[in-house]
């Protein structure tokens, strides 16, 4: 399924998005945050960010930093500038494909990227009491949670966590095609939706974030992982 012009990917125009953002990346990209570079960002300054990184890992130029000396450095205290909600799967690991290091991205991964009470309250610390700016809902092409969910598959517990899935299929219903797993382009669509979806959903369900929201000290949005290029599209 094509995207539609108002989804946005980090490539091209973003070709040093980094040394545009001054006060928090600009001094050393390998230096741990701290407190008042976080206090120094804006939440467009977190997606921008994000948005470079993805471009440092397709263009292969990620920053090649000491971990070691960001575990030393993060020891006393952690100051992530977004939260990213993502899927289980073992080819979209946030602090890779947005070239993020330890101490910069607060990564909550649950299959299916769907955002149930526990993700809420994790992002509701992670944003109000952490300090974060952003929160990205991002999910991914060939998703076996979503191939699941409208395949009806049932599992343990792993049934109730694809019900949340659900009205992703719903708002879908008018895709062309046939609404099986087998239809990459119904898949994807239902992926896509399935993130947007979650990420209003998180405003929807937490008066802290729409709160954040509100205040304009916090951004949500959603982005789509292409597993097969890495490439991350944004919906804003």
């Amino acid at each position: 399924m094509m995207l539609s012009r108002r989804y946005f990917c980090c490539a091209g125009a973003l070709a040093g998005t980094t040394a545009t953002l001054g006060r928090a990346f600009a001094a050393d990209s390998c230096t741990a945050l701290t407190q008042e570079r976080q206090r120094a960002l804006g939440p467009d300054d977190a997606l921008k960010e994000l948005k470079a990184g993805n471009e440092r890992f397709l263009t292969q130029t990620m920053r090649n930093c000491n971990l070691l000396e960001q575990v030393r450095a993060t020891a006393g205290g952690q100051f992530p500038f977004a939260v990213v909600i993502g899927c289980i799967d073992s080819r979209v690991p946030p602090e890779i494909v947005f070239d993020q290091r330890i101490g910069d991205i607060f990564s909550a991964r649950i299959a299916g990227n769907v955002a149930d009470d526990d993700v809420v309250g994790s992002a509701e610390f992670a944003t109000k009491l952490a300090g974060a700016k952003l929160i990205v809902v991002l999910g991914h092409s060939e998703c076996g949670a979503v191939k699941g969910a409208i395949d009806g598959a049932e599992l343990g517990m792993l049934t109730n966590l694809l019900k949340r899935i659900r009205p992703a299929i719903e708002a879908s219903s008018n895709a062309p095609g046939d609404h099986t797993s087998k239809n990459n382009d119904f898949v994807q669509q239902v992926a896509t939706t399935n993130a947007r979806l979650a990420a209003q959903g998180l405003e929807r369900a937490s008066p802290v974030l729409r709160d954040l929201v509100a205040r304009n000290e916090l951004k949500i949005v959603a982005a789509m992982h292409d597993v097969a290029t890495g490439r991350i599209m944004f919906m804003e």
